[in-house]
C-alpha cells in the first residue's frame, strides 16, 4: 500500500489512482535557456525514480513532463547569442535530452512545448474571462485571484498574508490590475521577442497558464500526481490550481509532490542560476561516470534537501563501487556454480524478507534512503553467499536478477552493454597507447572487457585487427 506525502494536505495519504492500475503523472520540466544544473537534475531524477517504482509495483504510468520554450529568459539569451528564441530553445532541449539520457532518465511519454499549444492557451484564457475569473486590460489579461476561494491552500498561506506581500510591489503592471494579487495570463509586449496575435492584442502567454493547459489537455481535467521542485509550490503550482479548477470546476490534481533543494557551500545555500552558484549536469557527466551522479541524486529521500559537495559526491562514488563489485563478483561465481543445492532455503527466505522490507520502505512515500539501505543489506547477503565453497546457479541467477531489478528503480545498471564498432576502434587505440606508456593495468582492463564481449584481437605488423566470435 503506497502512501504519498501530499503537499496540499501536508500529510501522508494512501495512494488511490483515479483509474485502477493506471497513473496520470505530470511533472514540470525545465525552462530551456541554459544547461540544467544539479538542482534541476535532482527534480528530474527524483520523479523518474518515483515513476520507475510505480511501474515496479505494477502501475501503468502515463508520464508527461513539459518544457518551457517561451520565456523572457530565453528571449534575452537569444538576443545575447544572436539567435532566435526557437533556436535557443531547440539547442537546450537537445542538451537536456542528452544530459537526462546520460543519467538514465526514461523519456517522458509526452514532452509538450508551449509554442505548440498557443491556440489551446488562448481558448483556456477565453473560458476564464467568460466565467469571470479573468479580465483584459490594455492588451494584458489577469486572473482574479480573490475569486478563487482556496487560493493559498497549497503553500499554506492566507490571502491576507499574500496581500501584504503583493501590496509592496511597484511598477506599471501593479497600477492597471484590479488587485495587487492578480497574476498575468497573457502579457502584451512589443520587445522584439517572439509573439502571437490574440483577441486582446499581440503578446505571449504568462508562465503559469502553460502547465494548466498542457496537463489538462494531455492527462484530463483531474490527474493523479503533479510534481515539481519545492520552489514551484508558490506561486506556480498555486496558480495552476486556481486556473485549472476555475475552468473545469473539478479537482486539478489529487496528489501534489515537491522535491527538496540541492544546496551548496558552507551555509547550504540553494543551488540556482539566479544566484550563480550552480554546477551543470552537462559538465559533471563529462568529467565523471554519469552513474555516480545518478546514484548521488537518487539515493536520498526526494523531499529532503541534498547537499552537493566533493565529500558527498565521493561517498556516492564509493557506495556505488561497492554495489558494482558485489554484482560482478557474484556474476563471476556463476562460472563454477552447480545447478542446485538443497541447503539454500534459509538464504532465500532471508532474501525474500529483504525484498518485502524494500517494498515496505519505498511504499512509505518513496523513501529512497531507506530503500538503498535495504539494498546494502542485500549486497552483504550476496557477498556472503558468493564466498561459499559451493553455490547454486539457480539461486545466484535469481538473486542477481532481482538485485538488478531493484537497482534499475534508481537508474543504476551494471550489465555491460554491447560495444558498437566505433567504441571498439576507440578502445583499441586507447589500449595501444596504454601499452606504449607501459600502463599495463589499463591495457589489461581493456583486454578483459573485449574478452567479456566476445571480441577477438589480432595484433599484426599492420596494426590491431578485431572480430566478434561467432
Amino acid at each position: 500500500m503506497i502512501r504519498i506525502y501530499n503537499t496540499l494536505s501536508r500529510q501522508k495519504e494512501v495512494f488511490q489512482p483515479i483509474e485502477e492500475g493506471k497513473v496520470r503523472m505530470y511533472v514540470c520540466g525545465p525552462t530551456v535557456y541554459n544547461y540544467i544544473h544539479v538542482g534541476n537534475g535532482r527534480s528530474t531524477v527524483a520523479f523518474d525514480t518515483i515513476r520507475r517504482y510505480l511501474e515496479y509495483r505494477g502501475y501503468a504510468v502515463h508520464y508527461v513532463s513539459n518544457v518551457t520554450d517561451v520565456d523572457d529568459k530565453i528571449i534575452r539569451v537569444a538576443k545575447e547569442l544572436g539567435m532566435t528564441a526557437p533556436e535557443v530553445a531547440n539547442k537546450f532541449i537537445t542538451a537536456f535530452t542528452e544530459d537526462s539520457t546520460a543519467l538514465q532518465v526514461k523519456p517522458a511519454d509526452l514532452q509538450p512545448r508551449v509554442m505548440d499549444h498557443i491556440p489551446d492557451i488562448l481558448s483556456f484564457i477565453a473560458v476564464l474571462i467568460e466565467k469571470g475569473y479573468a479580465y483584459a486590460v490594455d492588451g494584458d489579461v489577469y486572473y482574479r485571484t480573490r475569486k478563487f476561494h482556496h487560493y493559498g491552500q497549497l503553500s499554506d498561506q492566507s490571502i491576507d498574508e499574500l496581500e501584504v506581500g503583493a501590496s509592496q510591489r511597484t511598477g506599471d503592471e501593479q497600477q492597471i490590475k484590479e488587485d495587487p494579487l492578480d497574476f498575468a495570463l497573457w502579457k502584451k509586449t512589443n520587445d522584439g521577442g517572439i509573439t502571437w496575435d490574440s483577441p486582446w492584442g499581440v503578446g505571449r502567454p504568462g508562465w503559469h497558464i502553460e502547465c494548466s493547459v498542457m496537463a489538462t489537455k494531455h492527462l484530463g481535467e483531474t490527474i493523479d500526481i503533479h510534481g515539481g521542485g519545492q520552489d514551484l509550490a508558490f506561486p506556480h503550482h498555486e496558480n495552476e490550481i486556481a486556473q485549472s479548477e476555475a475552468k473545469t470546476g473539478k479537482t486539478f490534481a489529487n496528489y501534489w509532490m515537491h522535491n527538496g533543494f540541492v544546496t551548496i557551500g558552507e551555509i547550504d545555500e540553494k543551488m540556482s542560476k539566479s544566484l550563480g552558484n550552480f554546477v551543470t549536469v552537462h559538465e559533471l557527466v563529462q568529467q565523471h561516470d554519469p552513474q555516480i551522479l545518478r546514484f548521488f541524486l537518487a539515493a536520498t529521500h526526494y523531499r529532503r534537501p541534498l547537499r552537493f559537495s566533493q565529500t558527498s559526491f565521493k561517498e556516492a562514488e564509493t557506495n556505488l563501487a561497492r554495489l558494482r563489485t558485489t554484482y560482478e563478483n557474484a556474476r563471476f561465481r556463476l562460472k563454477d556454480a552447480v545447478e542446485s543445492l538443497a541447503d539454500d532455503e534459509t538464504f532465500l527466505a532471508q532474501w525474500e524478507q529483504l525484498i518485502a522490507l524494500f517494498i515496505q520502505e519505498m511504499d512509505d512515500d518513496f523513501n529512497a534512503a531507506n530503500g538503498i539501505t535495504v539494498i546494502y543489506e542485500m549486497a552483504k547477503k550476496i557477498n556472503v553467499y558468493s564466498q561459499k565453497e559451493r553455490v547454486s546457479s539457480v539461486v545466484l541467477e535469481r538473486v542477481l536478477a532481482e538485485f538488478s531489478e531493484l537497482l534499475t528503480i534508481f537508474g543504476i545498471y551494471f550489465e555491460q552493454k554491447e560495444l558498437i564498432d566505433d567504441e571498439i576502434e576507440a578502445l583499441i587505440v586507447e589500449r595501444n597507447q596504454a601499452r606504449l606508456a607501459k600502463n599495463f593495468a589499463r591495457s589489461d582492463e581493456i583486454r578483459d572487457l573485449f574478452k567479456e564481449q566476445g571480441i577477438v584481437l589480432e595484433d599484426t605488423p599492420q596494426g590491431t585487427r578485431w572480430r566478434r566470435e561467432k
